[in-house]
């Protein structure tokens, strides 16, 4: 029988929580990716703008997995070609960010800023940073008062990491949400644009979409009509599945990464409301059909 990977062209993985918490790598989940079919691509898909595609292609490197540069895709990317379209080159963006975000900025032709000062930039773009403080976010504050774009590398409210769940960039976010009355346009998952990124890289459509958040890789394989393998190793439960309406299911779910190895079970889709803690004992190591 077909093992689960192999009905697809890529993989669009996502990585805190679905290959590693923190610093910490999820048990077997560089075991699960070994062996990759050579016409298959690995693309590893990642809402955390703190780092460049290079830091996390090392980082995944250090815990065993086969990454380059060229196969990770940041949201940190998506929101610096999400500023390029909308705005003229050479434009002046204020950062709320790490450097690496200031040089996706500058990579696409416009000019990174960390104040205002006499006159508004031209936009603002926010991304996770463990460093961003008050001062920053009075900064971006006071430039979305005067009016100007403001792009969210991504809304998530949290970020696993070794220790538990931190506030994430979303957190953040709704900082300034709240400050100014105003709402981001968002570059990461859910949002389609790094989903899009994703498979322009991967150069195919035909691709499944791996993740630990229903709330970002499962409602952004939807926003670009990809199928989605939801995994137990990271945010989201069981308990959470069973709320989701039928049209926000993943289309499968497994306890681990390996269930990519071994054909999915041979059973109805099971929807939200099945007992899937239970089809899951009883299909171990198997993905579970959930929508149809």
């Amino acid at each position: 029988m077909t093992r689960l990977r192999d009905r697809f062209g890529a993989l669009l993985l996502d990585l805190d929580g679905t290959l590693y918490r923190g610093n910490d790598v999820i048990p077997g989940a560089p075991e699960a990716l070994s062996g990759a079919a050579s016409a298959q691509a690995l693309m590893y898909v990642t809402n955390n703008a703190s780092r460049s595609a290079a830091v996390v292609a090392a980082h995944l490197a250090g815990m065993g997995f086969t990454a380059t540069e060229n196969e990770v895709v940041t949201s940190a990317q998506a929101a610096a070609h999400v500023l390029a379209d909308r705005l003229d080159r050479d434009a002046t963006v204020l950062v709320v960010g790490t450097d690496d975000l200031v040089a996706e900025v500058e990579r696409v032709g416009l000019r990174p800023v960390r104040r205002f000062e006499d006159t508004p930039p031209d936009a603002v773009v926010q991304g996770h940073s463990p460093h961003t403080a008050w001062p920053d976010l009075a900064e971006a504050a006071y430039a979305l008062r005067a009016g100007v774009l403001w792009v969210a590398a991504n809304t998530d409210a949290t970020l696993p990491n070794e220790r538990g769940l931190a506030p994430g960039n979303g957190s953040m976010v709704a900082a300034l949400r709240t400050a100014t009355d105003l709402e981001p346009i968002v570059a990461g998952k859910p949002y389609a644009p790094l989903m899009e990124d994703a498979l322009d890289r991967a150069d195919t459509r035909d691709a499944l979409v791996v993740g630990d958040r229903l709330d970002t890789d499962i409602d952004g394989a939807h926003c670009v009509g990809l199928p989605s393998l939801l995994v137990l190793t990271g945010v989201s439960t069981l308990a959470d599945l069973r709320k989701q309406p039928p049209e926000r299911l993943p289309t499968f779910i497994a306890d681990s990464l390996d269930a990519l190895n071994h054909p999915a079970a041979q059973i109805d889709p099971a929807g939200a409301d099945g007992d899937i803690a239970n089809l899951l004992r009883e299909h171990p190591g198997r993905a579970i059909p959930i929508a149809g």
